[in-house]
């Protein structure tokens, strides 16, 4: 009976099978009584087994990042490529507009788990879909800097609903005990939107030009992403009941002692314990994402377009590697020192990556650089189920992934501003050194117990 009464704590805070026979009676409402009463009605599939239907919901939740983040992030320097050259827009013009993408997309995420709790992740994530595809489609036909800006806000609102938040929070409505693993396993799509997007995307604007691979890749994202979210995205199997049951639709203000057991977002922005975590991944994010916008642009007037495409490949290949990795060894690793050794190989191939010119250096650096860039967008979960409370899981990992996306916004724009300064990347990568040591020394500052903590 340890598994999880799937999705009864949503909004009720009961999580588990545990959690609702502690739950005072004044908060139980009779349908969870009966519940209790015949608890072999409630479904305790095991997660280990390859056959519990949770692990369609992590491969369809693969496919969603794969999309995402291929179009979302890892392309945009491709975007800014070839924005520039047929515009004529500056670096700093077009990573502007990828700065107000990345803005709004946090707004968007703190609120992604209340969409999830309210609509159900099969409709949010049919929502991201269409305004995903209708954004890239659209990249076809700008001819005004104020459309792309356009563009780049609906693609926001996409991006939003697909985005780590949001794959979280509808892995945690099937999973407890794997959830690491499932998360670990679901966000290797984000990797693999570098290795398969961003390349294919290259080769097809050169054979076919912008507008025509930008309708095409509309075209098959949604023909593979749409069909994979409306048959496998579900509520768990007592998703629609547990709902009814709920307690937060009928439970006593009166019941204290459940409500002190969750975080609420005010508490969390007053708690050293969250900004511990969501501050230095924060600033790292900034370095890591102004460098994969910038990437392509960075490294073609060294070694050519096509082995810069192929360079995005190499970084997301060794970020599949890393996750794996981390997904298999986490639970027996300290995933802060994790962070700290990850920031500083991350400095230092940026470090490399501004000596040299040679091809197989750079894709090297790009190697070393790519087996800590899965990770970082991995690890704030893990800590977060790690060292808080269960039943806040969602609403916590929703509102770090805002404040680093808050926070990363301002990367692209920022190193387009400092590139076009100087004249060169060399002084805009050096701020992303910068950063990451300073994030890999904050990220330690704590040493907090590996038990639920409430620093409030």
């Amino acid at each position: 009976m340890a598994n999880k009464i799937h999705d009864l704590g949503v909004a009720c805070q009961i999580e588990t099978y545990s959690d609702a026979v502690k739950a005072p009676a004044s908060v139980r409402k009779p349908e969870i009584a009966t519940l209790l009463a015949h608890p072999l009605s409630i479904n305790i599939d095991d997660e280990s087994s390859p056959r519990y239907a949770g692990w369609r919901v992590v491969a369809a939740c693969f496919v969603v990042a794969v999309f995402c983040w291929g179009f979302g992030l890892y392309s945009h320097g491709v975007y800014l490529a070839e924005l520039s050259r047929l515009h004529g827009w500056s670096a700093s013009l077009i990573s502007g507009a990828t700065t107000a993408y990345y803005l709004l997309t946090a707004a968007l995420v703190i609120f992604i788990s209340d969409a999830i709790a309210r609509l159900g992740p099969r409709r949010v994530l049919l929502i991201g879909a269409c305004c995903l595809c209708c954004a890239v489609a659209s990249l076809a036909s700008i001819a005004a800097l104020w459309q792309l800006y356009a563009v780049y806000l609906i693609m926001a609102v996409g991006s939003a609903a697909m985005h780590v938040g949001s794959i979280t929070n509808v892995l945690g409505l099937w999973f407890d005990r794997q959830r690491g693993l499932a998360i670990s396993l679901a966000l290797n799509g984000t990797s693999s939107g570098g290795i398969l997007v961003a390349p294919a995307l290259v080769i097809a604007i050169a054979e076919t030009g912008f507008a025509a691979a930008m309708v095409g890749a509309a075209v098959v994202m949604a023909a593979i992403l749409v069909p994979t979210v409306a048959i496998w995205i579900d509520r768990p199997p007592l998703r629609s009941e547990a709902i009814s049951v709920c307690v937060a639709q009928g439970a006593s203000r009166s019941s204290s002692a459940l409500a002190a057991a969750s975080w609420t977002r005010p508490s969390a922005l007053r708690s050293f314990a969250f900004w511990s975590v969501a501050g230095p991944f924060a600033m790292a994010l900034m370095a890591q994402v102004g460098f994969l916008v910038h990437q392509i642009a960075f490294l073609e007037p060294a070694i050519g377009r096509s082995a810069a495409g192929m360079a995005v490949a190499v970084l997301t290949a060794a970020a599949v590697i890393g996750r794996i990795a981390l997904g298999a060894f986490g639970l027996e690793l300290d995933l802060r020192r994790v962070t700290t050794l990850s920031l500083v190989s991350q400095a230092g191939s940026l470090l490399a990556m501004t000596q040299t010119t040679d091809v197989a250096a750079l894709f090297i650096a790009c190697a070393v650089f790519g087996v800590s860039a899965g990770n970082l967008i991995s690890l704030p979960a893990l800590i977060i189920q790690r060292e808080f409370q269960a039943a806040s899981f969602g609403m916590l990992v929703g509102l770090s992934t805002a404040i680093g996306q808050f926070t990363y916004a301002f990367g692209p724009g920022l190193l387009g501003l400092v590139r076009d300064l100087t004249g060169s990347y060399t002084a805009a990568l050096a701020l992303c050194m910068g950063l990451e040591i300073v994030a890999a020394g904050t990220v330690l500052l704590p040493r907090l117990q590996r038990n639920p903590i409430d620093l409030r």
